[in-house]
């Protein structure tokens, strides 16, 4: 497997920021009530990587060691600055339901793992690959999380808003613990533990 390659699908599976790495665990469990709120999460946290990845590494031999982790930051702050105010523009009732966890990307800790440990390191292109693996991974991870909960908690997937989604069995056969805070944990687990037996741990 070239390099390229690797860097791209390192974070769907072998590496997975959610599953294998445990990273970004607080939107993990906190805006996966949903797919949709997952997916988006997902989407907007993948924007963020791939931007923050290139411009980092495009800056990063310009960038003196002492300022190194805080002019990160603001980069990757200046993303999520745009993600932010172009859906609380065009997609409102979204903006609202992911609330304060779209600023929150700012500190979240594979965005800035993957500038230090990988942007910082590599050239445009890989990091660019690596920005996007990543961020696929986490979007897949978030979207299979979201629709379990949503599923095992209201039978339907995809709900949003005024749109009912797709229906799998009736709403009243839907066990609410999987909405609630324990049921992310209890659903995260068991994903977990599937991935870990894909990867073959014991």
């Amino acid at each position: 497997m070239n390099k390229s390659l690797k860097t791209l699908t390192a974070g769907l599976l072998r590496e997975n920021p959610t599953f294998v790495l445990v990273l970004g665990m607080c939107p993990t469990l906190a805006t996966t009530t949903s797919a949709i709120n997952g997916m988006s999460m997902g989407l907007a946290t993948a924007f963020v990587l791939i931007c923050s990845n290139i411009v980092i590494s495009l800056l990063k031999n310009l960038i003196p060691d002492k300022v190194r982790i805080p002019a990160f930051i603001v980069v990757i702050a200046s993303f999520v600055t745009v993600v932010q105010l172009v859906m609380q523009a065009y997609l409102p009732p979204l903006y609202d339901s992911l609330g304060l966890f779209i600023p929150l990307i700012v500190v979240n800790c594979i965005v800035l793992g993957r500038a230090e440990a990988f942007a910082a390191k590599n050239n445009v292109w890989y990091s660019a690959l690596d920005g996007l693996g990543m961020g696929l991974g986490f979007t897949c991870s978030l979207t299979v999380l979201g629709a379990l909960r949503e599923i095992l908690g209201t039978g339907h997937v995809f709900a949003h808003g005024e749109f009912a989604g797709f229906a799998l069995f009736p709403e009243n056969y839907g066990m609410l613990l999987f909405v609630l805070a324990p049921g992310a944990f209890i659903a995260l687990a068991y994903l977990m533990a599937i991935v870990g037996k894909l990867k073959g741990e014991k």
